[in-house]
């Protein structure tokens, strides 16, 4: 079956020329997010979670063409999403710029709007080869460069083609479901799920195969008091429509409460192995993933996962918070700057499509041959008393059989199970996973 379409909308290069008596801050010491500049990205008429981004601007002398290059935001566009926006009259990416020396997530009441310009986008080809809509300087009064005396905006918009496999579960995956593949209104069954307590075939297995310089999780099984309130031994494997075991998820370290309170502590997380067959009938590490309770937002669940290597460190690959009561997406997107405000120095050549700078491969401390670039992965995660059916995008890129699937759906179901491996401590679980 063939992966489903999708478009990703790129916006970056900001930069904004020096009003007399600014210092730029661009180039030289001083870090972009010192800049009272910030801009409020829009999809117009894109009705999604992603409606809109905010991005610092770095200035920089006037008449110079040179830009930090940089991400400020990513719009993530499937079939249906493109259709909508084409059906409208004149789909617009509008950017606004602001001035304020506040932090810019809470100074529109005060911030001074500069100017607005809004770029055109025909989608039409968008969906096959790569397209440029806006690259260069614009004049923030809404003239062109040549016939403004005001501030000059860098911004860069462009799309690219980004086919995903998408796979959705058919239930919850402590209840054993099936995953079908999608496309459209398409779908076909490719796996089966089996949900288990303390699988410990699966545990002995992986040990013989654990890179040696990665922390010993697994005798945490037997090393940690066997509690009632653990939330311990969690297994799901995931099979081909063979039967044959393809990828699996191993509940490594329990999920126990903090010393005097209910949470799962960011200091004492619950940690689950990702495997994957590594011949022979045994299983070889291949991703880690941690979860805890934030103490300071007990109602969002925090979250990290890395990719193991055999003969280096391993490689973190995601770190945010998910929504305990409205639950989200665990989201891997190994794409420089995508959240501006936190990394200004992600760089990307967004004019020629290949990054550059600190978006390199080496920098981010990735292999070659793990080839994670750009998007990789999404799962989406229902939030508490929800029933949830996890949906998984992967991109095509990093799908060449059926065992690099199933490692991101044995990852998917991990996730969701940490939302309940997470859940208050008095809380009861549902019958499912309690032993």
């Amino acid at each position: 079956m063939d992966p489903c379409p999708f478009v990703r909308i790129l916006i970056g290069n900001f930069a904004i020329t020096s009003p007399a008596g600014s210092k730029p801050s661009f180039p030289g010491e001083a870090h972009p997010s010192s800049s009272p500049y910030f801009c409020r990205i829009q999809l117009r008429d894109f009705d999604s979670h992603q409606h809109h981004h905010l991005a610092t601007v770095p200035i920089v002398s006037p008449n110079t063409e040179n830009y930090p290059p940089s991400v400020a935001a990513i719009f993530d566009l499937s079939k249906l999403q493109m259709e909508k926006l084409k059906a409208t009259k004149s789909p617009v990416m509008k950017i606004s710029v602001y001035k304020s020396r506040q932090t810019p997530s809470c100074a529109f009441d005060t911030a001074k709007l500069l100017g607005k310009i809004s770029v055109p986008l025909d989608l039409t080809m968008a969906e096959f080869r790569a397209c440029m809509f806006q690259n260069g300087w614009v004049a923030l009064d809404g003239k062109n460069r040549a016939s403004s005396s005001g501030q000059l905006l860098h911004v860069t918009v462009r799309a690219e083609p980004d086919p995903r496999f998408v796979f959705r579960f058919d239930g919850e995956p402590e209840c054993s479901p099936q995953v079908f593949q999608i496309q459209g209104s398409m779908k076909q069954p490719v796996f089966t799920c089996k949900f288990s307590f303390r699988d410990r075939s699966v545990s002995s297995r992986s040990s013989i195969s654990e890179p040696s310089n990665s922390k010993t999780w697994l005798p945490s099984l037997t090393s940690q008091k066997d509690h009632s309130a653990e939330r311990k031994g969690w297994s799901i494997t995931v099979h081909d429509l063979s039967g044959s075991p393809v990828a699996a998820a191993s509940m490594v370290t329990p999920f126990v409460p903090s010393p005097g309170s209910h949470l799962v502590s960011r200091f004492n997380p619950g940690a689950w192995l990702i495997l994957r067959p590594g011949g022979n009938g045994t299983w070889k590490p291949w991703g880690r993933l941690e979860a805890w309770r934030e103490n300071n937002s007990p109602n969002a669940v925090g979250y990290r996962f890395e990719i193991l290597r055999a003969v280096a460190s391993p490689v973190m690959l995601a770190s945010s918070t998910i929504s305990s009561r409205h639950g989200g997406k665990l989201i891997i997107d190994v794409t420089s700057g995508v959240t501006p405000m936190n990394s200004p120095n992600g760089s990307w050549d967004l004019g020629s499509g290949s990054r550059s700078g600190s978006g390199s491969g080496s920098e981010l401390g990735l292999d070659q041959e793990l080839l994670y670039r750009g998007f990789v992965m999404s799962a989406t995660v229902g939030g508490e008393g929800k029933c949830s059916k996890p949906e998984v995008e992967v991109g095509v890129q990093l799908v060449s059989c059926t065992e690099d699937a199933a490692a991101f759906v044995a990852l998917a179901a991990a996730m969701d199970l940490c939302m309940d491996a997470c859940k208050l401590f008095s809380q009861k679980l549902r019958k499912e996973l309690r032993q």
